[in-house]
């Protein structure tokens, strides 16, 4: 079986076409403001209520949430748990060797001298280095696209662009990562997890009946 990207992109079509908007949008304000006042223009902008749900937002771009995922995949079908895993474990290591490449601070290194202009949420464990990209962002926007080349209705495209974005912006709210951080993993999940797919799915054995079986259910 043959399955390129262009085949790829088609059965994401229109959470492709969505996230490319998304991403010019995102480009066109990088282009006109600084690094410091699209942190600040976030940071600036809080309430309880989103302090208290931010940090829930943000695990769901966990590698743990990912990997439940993927085992409870495993019960309804293997070759859907199969594509899940390994989209994580290509995205995510290559996301780790970008962040180690550029060693970027994260805001609350980089803004080290002006703290008490910052606000951070209670209970957060902040880290400091390895900024860029954001790894949370890296694997809901490619955890997006593997669930948007499987599932059947691809209008559910919309909910998960939304959700993956939600989950980047809450990587700004909570000043672990930067908007260029944020920008770059989405553009890293959507790239990479769509040639891996190209390649991966390609593969004969992903299309057999027993990889279509999972542990409760048999075909």
């Amino acid at each position: 079986m043959n399955i390129g990207i262009n085949d790829v992109l088609k059965q994401i079509r229109l959470f492709f076409i969505l996230y490319i908007i998304l991403l010019c949008a995102c480009l066109v304000i990088k282009v006109m403001f600084s690094k410091e006042a699209i942190y600040f223009a976030v940071n600036s902008r809080h309430c309880s209520f989103a302090d208290q749900i931010a940090p829930y937002v943000t695990d769901l771009g966990n590698g743990w949430t990912i990997i439940i995922l993927s085992a409870l995949l495993v019960l309804y079908n293997y070759r859907v748990a199969f594509l899940m895993i390994t989209s994580y474990a290509v995205t995510s290591l290559l996301a780790q060797v970008v962040k180690y490449i550029f060693d970027a601070p994260r805001p609350t290194l980089y803004f080290k001298d002006q703290l008490s202009r910052i606000h951070l949420v209670k209970g957060v464990d902040m880290l400091q280095y390895h900024s860029f990209p954001s790894g949370h962002t890296v694997t809901a926007f490619s955890a997006a696209v593997v669930m948007v080349y499987l599932t059947k209705n691809k209008k559910w495209g919309i909910l998960l662009l939304m959700v993956a974005a939600a989950i980047g912006y809450s990587r700004m709210y909570l000043s672990q990562h930067f908007f260029e951080d944020v920008t770059a993993g989405s553009v890293i999940g959507v790239v990479i997890t769509v040639c891996w797919i190209s390649y991966i799915d390609s593969k004969q054995f992903l299309h057999t009946v027993k990889w279509n079986n999972g542990l409760l259910r048999k075909l």
